[in-house]
Order: structure tokens, then C-alpha cells, then sequence
């Protein structure tokens, strides 16, 4: 029952109660709709799908989607990989109003640094699966501007090196006067020792090269049933239940996919005796 602190704008939705009936307390994605039975309202994962809209059903700040809601369906899946990537897919196939993240973004940035050079470089120009020297993935090159600057402030890099100001020629930078850059400027130290430091400063944030010579299968159990997970190029191209299946997944145009990236290195590649079979 509501309190006398919960908003009146908030009501437990009643219209959706007989909705919990159907929904299995297993892996998956579920899926909101409003009237349009065509363009969901709301996608999310998990690997109790009842759970986890139960979770939903209680939360006061959700209830203008909740209001708006009409419908929930749900596909399951064997476990949480699969539940990871086909939500991950469908938010972008399917744009639901209410999902803020995992939203298609068809161009990143990312720093690109070698032992000479530092660059913001975009993934509409530049293959992120396969490039070396990649460091960070940002949504938008200010993003990208803003990490590098903070980075070059607690490791005393040269603004002018990293292509963030304008240097004169044999001039020592404004900030090499306040201590505040280590002096490749003015000879004070080699391109070779700052762009180590920078380097070893964004170690963390290194972008992985696709570790495979072409498409995978990653093999998910759960007691008599399995799926195989296929994709290329930390891109997913989709789910079937067989091996001989994941053969004959293919796509014309895969491309480099921030969400499948973080995916597998997050939640796969982590664990061992993971089942992965090369296709190609």
C-alpha cells in the first residue's frame, strides 16, 4: 500500500498483475509495450525474468512507463551471455522509448598513441577490431579531448605534444613555466619517455584487437539445453541451438560494436573453460 511519502503520482499497476503469471524465473530479455504493439516502451535483461520485473513493478520512479505499459512478452535464453547480447541487439534494433544506454552508435573515437604520435581517431575511418595503439572508446570526440587533458595534467604531459594547443617552435610551453608539463617541448625529456607515460596512463583503457582469425561460437549450457552464440569482429551475429547452425551464421557488413566489446571482455572472456569454437 502507498505511504504518506510516496507520490501520488506513482499507482502499483494493477492492469499488469496478471502479467507475472506467464513470466519464467529464467534467463532472458523482456520487452514492454504500450498500445502500439509494434515499438516497445522499454527492453531489459536478466537472468530471473520475473524477478526483475517484479523489481520494476515496485519502483516508484518508473511509473509513467509502467502507466504507459499494456503488454510484457520475454524470449528466453539458456543463461546471462546470451540475455547480454540479444538485449544489447534489440535495443538497437528496436530503439525503445524509455532504455537511456545501449543505444546505436555507429562512430566512436578512440586515442591512438604510439611511440611518436598521439590522435583521436574515429571508427567510421579506422577498423577498432583489428587497429593496435587504441586506447579508450568514447562516444564523442570532446569526451575523448577531455580524457586525454586530464591525463596529461596528472602526468605532467606536454598540451602541445598531444595536439591540445599550439606550440611554438623551440619554445618551451606556458605550462612548463608553472611545472605543470615535464619539458618535451624543450628537451627536457624524449617523445619516446612521454609517450610511455602516457601510454602506461591509459594501459587500463587499451582497446583488444579481435583475438581471432574470423567468426566464433561461444557454446552457453544449462542443464539439457544449449546455445551457441555466434560472433565476428566483436560483432553478434546471432544465437542458434546447434554448432552445425552457427556455420551457416553470417552478415554482409559486421562492424566494430562498443556494447559486444564490453560484453565479452566483461562477462566472457573473464571465465575459464568457456566452450569458444573458431568457424573460419
Amino acid at each position: 500500500m502507498p505511504n504518506e511519502n510516496t507520490p501520488l503520482l506513482y499507482q502499483y499497476p494493477e492492469h499488469l498483475r496478471h502479467t507475472l503469471e506467464t513470466l519464467p524465473a529464467r534467463s532472458g530479455v523482456y520487452i514492454f509495450y504500450g498500445q502500439d504493439q509494434t515499438f516497445p516502451l522499454y527492453i531489459g535483461k536478466s537472468v530471473n525474468i520475473r524477478s526483475r520485473v517484479l523489481a520494476h513493478f515496485r519502483a516508484v520512479d518508473e511509473a509513467k512507463l509502467l502507466r504507459m505499459t499494456c503488454n510484457i512478452e520475454y524470449v528466453e535464453t539458456v543463461g546471462e551471455i546470451g540475455a547480454l547480447l540479444l538485449e544489447s541487439k534489440m535495443i538497437k534494433d528496436r530503439r525503445p522509448l524509455f532504455n537511456k544506454r545501449l543505444r546505436v552508435t555507429r562512430k566512436l573515437c578512440s586515442l591512438r598513441v604510439d611511440d611518436q604520435t598521439t590522435g583521436i581517431v574515429f571508427s567510421n575511418e579506422l577498423d577498432f577490431s583489428t587497429s593496435e595503439d587504441l586506447f579508450g572508446l568514447f562516444k564523442t570526440k570532446f569526451a575523448a579531448i577531455e580524457k586525454l587533458r586530464d591525463i596529461a595534467d596528472e602526468q605532467k604531459l606536454c598540451y602541445g605534444a598531444l595536439g591540445l594547443e599550439k606550440l611554438s617552435a623551440r619554445r618551451a610551453c606556458f605550462r612548463f613555466s608553472l611545472g605543470r608539463c615535464a619539458g618535451l617541448c624543450c628537451g627536457k625529456e624524449t617523445r619516446v619517455e612521454h609517450q610511455t607515460r602516457l601510454k602506461m596512463a591509459l594501459e587500463a583503457m587499451k582497446v583488444r584487437s579481435w583475438p581471432y582469425p574470423g567468426r566464433i561460437a561461444i557454446e552457453e549450457k544449462s542443464g539439457q539445453q544449449t546455445e551457441y552464440h555466434v560472433l565476428n569482429n566483436w560483432f553478434y551475429l546471432g544465437t542458434v541451438s546447434t554448432l552445425e547452425a552457427a556455420k551457416g551464421v553470417q552478415t554482409a557488413t559486421p562492424h566494430f560494436d562498443r556494447d559486444s566489446y564490453k560484453i565479452l571482455c566483461q562477462h566472457v572472456f573473464r571465465h575459464q573453460g568457456l566452450n569458444i569454437t573458431l568457424l573460419d
